[in-house]
Formats: C-alpha cells, structure tokens, sequence
C-alpha cells in the first residue's frame, strides 16, 4: 500500500481534544477524551475523527478504538497487548493525535484534574516469573503550556522486545558467557535445524499435524478433528502426522525434539491444543498456518495475556502470537479468546468445541449411560451431585484443592437415600478425595476417570468454582452451585476476565454452609442457564469437528468472518501507511524559532 501523506492543520486550531481520565480493564486501557471546536464550539465532525498513538520517529503504531459517549465525549480503546497487529505496542514514547481523513487536527491533551493521577494510573505488567517488566506510563510532555498528553513503554529487559532473537543472546553471551550460551546456545542450535529443514521440505504440499506438549497422548478437540479428517477421507489427501509430548512439564530427549521439528517443517497446518512452550522461542515459518484447538469452553479464570502482570503469564513475545486462529463456541465469545492469544477478535472462528461431537451425540449418550450405571451401580435409582472445582496453586507441580472447606458429614447426611455424590477434582490435584469408609456408600472419588463430560450425562446438579466445565454441562439444562469460598484470592492471584457474580450461570455460595442451605431448597438461581446457553452457543449440534476442517484446511470459511479478517487486516495495512513526517517539520521549526 503507498504511502499517505498526512497534513498538519494543527496550528488552525479547530479541534481541542483533552484526556479527562484514564481506567484501565486487564490489558486495555480505556481513555475518556473532551471534544470542543474553535473557541470552544461544539464540533461537528466528532463521528469521523480517529485517533493514532504515533511514536517519535511519526510513525503510527496503534490506531484506538473510539465510541462516543456523548456530544462531546468519545471514549478511547487500546489493548497494549494487542494493537491489532498480533503484538504489544512496541517500546517508545507515544503522542495521540486526533486526526479526520489525511488531516492531522489535534495533539491530545491532558486536563488539569487528570495530571495528579498521571503516575497512579500507569501500569506496570510483570511476567516471566515477575522477573521482567512491560510498563506504560503516562506523563506531561516538559516544556508546553498546553499539556500534551505522553505515553511511554518501556520494556525491563535489555535487548528490546523481541528477547528470544539469536542476535540479542549472542550479545548477552558477550557479556555473561557461560550462562547465557549454557541456557540459549540449544535454541539457535534448534532453530538453525529448523530453518534447514524448512529448505528442505519448503515445497511438500498438504502435510497436517496434530501436536501437543501437554501430554503423551492425544485427546479431546486434536482426536476430534483428526478422527473426523480420517472420516472424511482426508487422510488419503494429506499426510496427517501426530506428536504427543509432555514436554511443558518433563525434559524430552534430543532425539524427540529433532523428530518434532522435522515434522513442524513439513507441516502446512499445525493444530495444538494448549501453549506450546517451544513455540515461545522457536519462530515457524509464516506460511506455517497455526490453529490453536484450545480445550476451555468459556470458564472465568483469565489465561494468557488476559492475565498479563499476574504470575505464570506469557511474556510479550511468546507462542500465543503465532496463532493463525482459534476457536470458540460462538462469536459473542470470541472477545475472551482473543484477549488470551493476544490476537484479533476475528481470528476466533465461532465453529463450536470439537470434543462435543461425540458428547452431543445421542448414541454415545445412550451406551454411555449404561455403562456408567453397570460400573458405579450405587447412583442407580439415586440424584448425582456432582463436585467438580479446578485446581488451587501455581501449577501442574503444585495444584491441590483446600479439602477442609467440606463439610463431609453434612453432605452425607444431606444425600440420605436420594442422592449420591461424585469427586471429580481437576486432573492435576493428585491427592484423592478423604473419604471416610462409613460415607463410602454414597460418596465416590471418580478422580481417574478420564472424560468428565460423560458423567454429565447422569449428573443432576453440578458443584463447582471457576472451571470451564460449565461450558459443557449447560447443554443438558441442568442446574449449577457455585462454591466460591475464596473468590477474592483467586480473583487476586488468577484474575477473572468477566464479572464473576453477573457471568456464573448459576447461584454462588460463598460458605459451605450456604452450598448446603442452596442444596436443601433447591435454590439454585436456575434460570441463569438457559441465558447462558445462548450467549455461548452458535451452534449446538455435532458438526463443530467439520467446521474446523472446512474453514481452517479446506477453504471454506463463510464469506463473512473472510471478509472481517480482511478489513482488519486492511485497516493494519491503512494504518502502517500512514506518513506523520510533517510534524517533524513543524517541530524543527519551533526548534529554530526557540533557538
């Protein structure tokens, strides 16, 4: 795209645009701007004005999303971990200029009763352990009257943005040798036998891989999608290869990761279906098209980059960023994951979760109902309660769940000869449930058990906390509990990326005397489950498998999400060429006056 001159027609003065305060929602900051004409006239053309976030060489590095307010009142949006382009705004210092066509109008200001907070509302996102930093600061431009409005990032780490280049390790070797290369020195290694083998396979045609590095098996969307593929008769046309490694928690051979990375450089398509460590450093070639089969429906926890500055978030340049798309179960959703991935909204394709093929299937249903009666005979005849929260602590390494905030004896007696209970905590807890052997009778720890979404079926009210299991089991309208005892320390130490209390389809309990007070009336707030059915449901059928094929592999979006990606795109593209070079000019020129 050519260039596009931009004309500075500031020094008309026929706009005043003014910062009146600056609230930040996780990773966007949302910024409330005054709009006054000449001589503090109301202006007219207040719809079309938009709004660049323009460094100091005059190049526009985000464009802000704006919604009016009022007369007079727009509001403005940036994501800083996502400025449009798949990745956070980049290290500088920024002005916001208020432009309307190729006219640049405005410089934004700050208004007085904003200068005071200016530090207070600045942010400083750590991860990488806390190790390192992504501030954004605000501050007011030195030397002019009229207080420009100055935002400036800094990133904590020497070597700019992009941590993981060969070049900026080679100059960290330099200085800190032995421990630099000891760390470093495998990943050029891999990334040069990578690059050869790109050479190499740079021309093979219809390659799909399925991998994960989660675990030593495939499951869930990834065998979904592949068995559907084979259904399909694909595999006949394309070479399907697979790679199951749980290389996120144990350390894999040198062999194994060579096998990997043949595979990844034959790959024209790659699904995953969680983070991929390697891919936080390990860059793919861009014809590589990357689909993350992420398994969470729509849970509340934040993840990604939804929780950036909490520990365990990604750094600014991480596996995320590689992603051609993702999925989720409708469009009015979608928000959520991008927000994760740090990529665009559109990117996240509203095909449905493919392991619910099988679970939406009424023939699976009925052999799976028989089989769970014949091997847990004790919820014959009986309700089944089941108590299903995610895990507490940091990781795979240290999850537990807090089992002294169950009241046992109460529940049991509460079952009396109408319920049972099933414990289905989350994979990684690996302490069993305590149950006592008097209580065995109606409690049962299903921790081994491998596919949740079976027990469902049985399940006549589901317990749980902030998991994404509700996704799933909101399709057999049933009603839902909230144990939420400690919702304040998760909120701190996970964060939520939707309000809790408005988003749980369902009653929140936050004493386990409340749970069981919610139990004995059957006060369970139900009608919150039909709403969320709708919101998180495009579809609700068992063809979200082919969906992922057809508009992923085979071509066939619809013409309407094609086209969203594309006008997202051509914005990017708009942006990026636009040429603010004049206002060097004009600032060279007050230079030599001042001189």
């Amino acid at each position: 795209m050519e260039s596009r001159h931009m004309k500075n027609h500031m020094a008309e003065k026929r706009l005043t645009a003014t910062v009146i305060s600056v609230v930040w929602e996780r990773v966007t900051m949302h910024l409330t701007v005054q709009i006054s004409g000449k001589d503090g006239s109301k202006f007219s053309d207040i719809d079309r004005l938009k709004f660049y976030a323009v460094d100091k060489s005059y190049t526009p590095q985000a464009m802000f999303i704006r919604e009016k307010m009022s007369e007079d009142k727009i509001e403005l949006s940036l994501n800083v971990s996502n400025t449009g382009d798949c990745r956070a705004l980049a290290v500088g210092g920024y002005f916001i200029y208020a432009c309307l066509g190729n006219e640049i109008l405005a410089k934004c200001v700050t208004g007085h009763e904003l200068v005071p907070q200016m530090e207070s509302v600045s942010r400083c996102f750590l991860h990488s352990n806390r190790s390192k930093g992504y501030l954004v600061n605000f501050f007011v431009s030195d030397g002019e009257e009229d207080l420009p409005f100055f935002m400036h990032v800094l990133y904590t780490k020497k070597g700019g943005m992009n941590p993981g280049k060969d070049s900026d390790i080679l100059r960290s070797a330099a200085k800190s040798p032995f421990t630099t290369l000891k760390k470093n020195g495998g990943r050029i290694r891999w990334r040069t036998y990578y690059k050869n083998e790109r050479k190499k396979y740079a021309n093979k045609k219809k390659t799909v891989l399925f991998m994960t590095e989660q675990s030593d098996k495939l499951g869930g969307n990834l065998v979904a999608v592949k068995e559907q593929m084979e259904r399909m008769g694909l595999d006949k046309e394309y070479e399907i290869m697979t790679s199951a490694r749980p290389a996120s928690y144990i350390p894999q051979s040198h062999q194994s990761t060579k096998e990997l990375l043949t595979k990844l450089a034959k790959a024209q398509t790659v699904y995953i279906d969680d983070h991929v460590p390697m891919f936080d450093w390990l860059f793919l070639d861009k014809k590589t098209t990357v689909i993350q089969l992420w398994h969470a429906g729509a849970g509340f926890k934040s993840s990604g980059y939804s929780r950036w500055g909490h520990l365990g978030c990604p750094a600014p340049v991480s596996c995320h960023r590689q992603y051609s798309y993702g999925i989720a179960g409708s469009k009015q959703i979608g928000i959520f994951f991008a927000e994760v991935f740090g990529i665009n909204e559109e990117q996240i394709l509203p095909t449905g979760m493919p392991r619910m093929d099988e679970y939406l299937d009424p023939d699976y249903r009925t052999k799976t109902e028989k089989m769970l009666y014949e091997k847990y005979p004790m919820c014959k005849g009986k309700k089944v309660i089941l108590f299903a929260p995610t895990y507490r602590g940091k990781s795979r390494k240290d999850a537990y769940y807090p089992y002294e905030r169950i009241d046992f004896d109460r529940l049991y007696e509460f079952c009396g000869e109408e319920y049972v209970v099933w414990f289905k905590m989350h994979p990684w807890v690996k302490a069993p449930v305590p149950i006592k052997e008097e209580h065995k009778d109606r409690f049962l720890d299903l921790g081994t058990y491998p596919n949740i979404n079976d027990l469902f079926y049985l399940t006549e009210i589901l317990i749980t906390d902030y998991s994404s299991n509700i996704f799933e089991y909101s399709l057999m309208r049933k009603p839902m509990l909230f144990f939420a005892f400690d919702k304040i320390q998760y909120s701190f130490s996970r964060g939520f990326h939707r309000d809790y209390e408005e988003a749980a389809p369902g009653k929140i309990c936050y004493e386990f005397d409340g749970l069981m007070v919610a139990l004995e009336n059957k006060d369970y707030e139900y009608e919150k489950v039909n709403e969320y059915v709708d919101k998180h449901f495009d579809y609700i059928d068992s063809n979200a498998s082919k969906r992922v094929i057809e508009w992923t592999l085979l071509g066939k979006m619809p013409e309407d999400i094609k086209k969203a990606i594309e006008k997202r795109q051509n914005e990017i593209k708009y942006m990026h060429s636009l040429d603010f070079s004049e206002l060097e000019e004009m600032n060279e020129e007050e230079e030599e006056e001042n001189s």
